[in-house]
């Protein structure tokens, strides 16, 4: 017995071994290639007959591990070399994706045939998006034609999901940049993205894989600029692609605009150099001042550390705003700006639950730092307030507000008086 148990690994081991020393032996695409290009010579330019021909062949041929070799043969018709030039020594087909029409609608045709192939062989998903990686860097090696047809296809599988737009990493690279290989690829690939779907679907992939803010990276570093990415694209017909770049630049240079301000006030700035700071940043970014009233009320709001007790961290706020009055006044000479400016600190009270109880205080403590005006009160109270802890805050300012109206009555009457009772 303990003869047959110490027997039983030495053989399962050299079974393993045989198994894998054959596995090695076999590792040959030729005649997996020869396989796939003899059936797509005879499935010709119908892909219908192509997609079934590839269904059915998953189950005799290798894709798991021929899997780049499959797709080499069906985008450019045989294995590529490194660089994207054909393999010589190699069969190829005439029927691929380099040799079909440069239209969408063929594009469209092809994307489907990767789409079902992909769907019935779910293990190709990975290699795929390797494979769009591999090509993008071989762009240089590829004909105009080609890259065309590569980037209208990128744009529909990455519309319908099929790949992530993590993939253009690879237009970053320095030498397609440098040449300008990877704007006139994006040109078109962005095209036929929101010809299949919408700019909204780019944000949201782009936002996902976090390259919403690369997008100037496509360009070599001395004409990394947002006025050359918008001219660059609205002349080539993507004014909502440039509009989209222009915006993320601006919510970039807010960022940075936020943490350099709670860096200052941290140090302890004098506050007339903190605003003539933020009036030049405010200048160069093209920022509104009530975008800039909220930049200021989140910066304000974040330097300091909060005590957790309702009782104490109203008066806490009171310091610390009082402290702040002259730069929050410095950003609300409009309108708008005071109305952002409230509803900044009701969404801030509303989130921050110790601070539920500090609205009206808040609010009394700005209108008499002249921050905030009577009118600009009276319409968030009637008119601009959000939904949000609604009833508790318009319970809160219910008085305040009584008493601004009356007061708002008695100047009008004053000013309504005539000099002269006659008159």
């Amino acid at each position: 017995m303990n003869n047959q148990k110490q027997q039983k690994p030495t053989l399962t081991g050299q079974r393993f071994k045989t198994r894998k020393r054959d596995e090695k032996e076999r590792f040959d695409p030729t005649q997996f290639q020869e396989s796939i290009v003899q059936g797509l010579n005879q499935t010709g330019s119908d892909l219908e007959a192509v997609a079934k021909f590839l269904d059915a062949s998953g189950a005799k041929l290798d894709y798991r591990r021929y899997a780049e070799t499959l797709f080499d043969i069906l985008v450019a018709g045989g294995m590529l070399a490194p660089g994207g030039t054909l393999s010589d020594d190699m069969t190829r087909t005439e029927f691929c994706l380099f040799t079909a029409q440069e239209d969408l609608e063929t594009m469209q045709a092809y994307a489907q045939v990767f789409n079902k192939l992909i769907r019935r062989y779910k293990y190709l998903e990975k290699g795929f998006e390797e494979e769009i990686k591999k090509l993008l860097l071989f762009l240089k090696g590829f004909t105009e034609s080609e890259r065309n047809k590569l980037a209208m296809l990128t744009g529909i599988l990455l519309a319908n999901g099929n790949i992530s737009a993590s993939i253009l990493n690879s237009l970053f690279n320095e030498n397609l940049v440098k040449e300008g290989v990877s704007a006139a690829f994006a040109v078109k690939l962005f095209k036929s993205w929101i010809n299949e779907k919408d700019i909204n679907s780019v944000a949201g992939s782009l936002r996902k894989v976090g390259m919403d803010n690369r997008l100037m990276e496509l360009f070599p570093a001395n004409k990394r600029s947002c006025e050359h990415f918008s001219k660059y694209f609205t002349d080539a017909g993507l004014k909502e692609l440039s509009d989209f770049a222009r915006n993320q630049q601006s919510i970039g240079a807010r960022k940075e605009l936020q943490k350099e301000l709670q860096e200052q006030m941290a140090r302890g700035d004098p506050q007339k150099e903190i605003i003539t700071f933020t009036k030049e940043e405010m200048k160069k970014a093209n920022l509104s001042e009530q975008a800039m009233i909220s930049i200021i009320w989140t910066s304000v709001m974040s330097c300091v550390e909060w005590n957790k007790k309702e009782e104490l961290v109203t008066e806490q706020a009171i310091k610390h705003l009082k402290q702040y009055s002259l730069l929050l006044k410095a950003f609300t000479s409009q309108g708008l700006s005071e109305l952002s400016l409230l509803l900044k600190i009701q969404e801030y009270c509303y989130d921050n639950i110790h601070f539920m109880k500090a609205f009206q205080k808040i609010v009394v403590l700005l209108y008499k730092a002249d921050v905030l005006s009577e009118e600009a009160i009276l319409k968030w109270y009637t008119e601009t307030h959000l939904a949000k802890g609604k009833s508790v805050f318009l319970e809160q300012m219910k008085k305040f507000v009584e008493w601004l109206k009356n007061a708002e009555e008695g100047k009008r009457k004053t000013q309504h008086t005539p000099l002269h009772p006659e008159a």
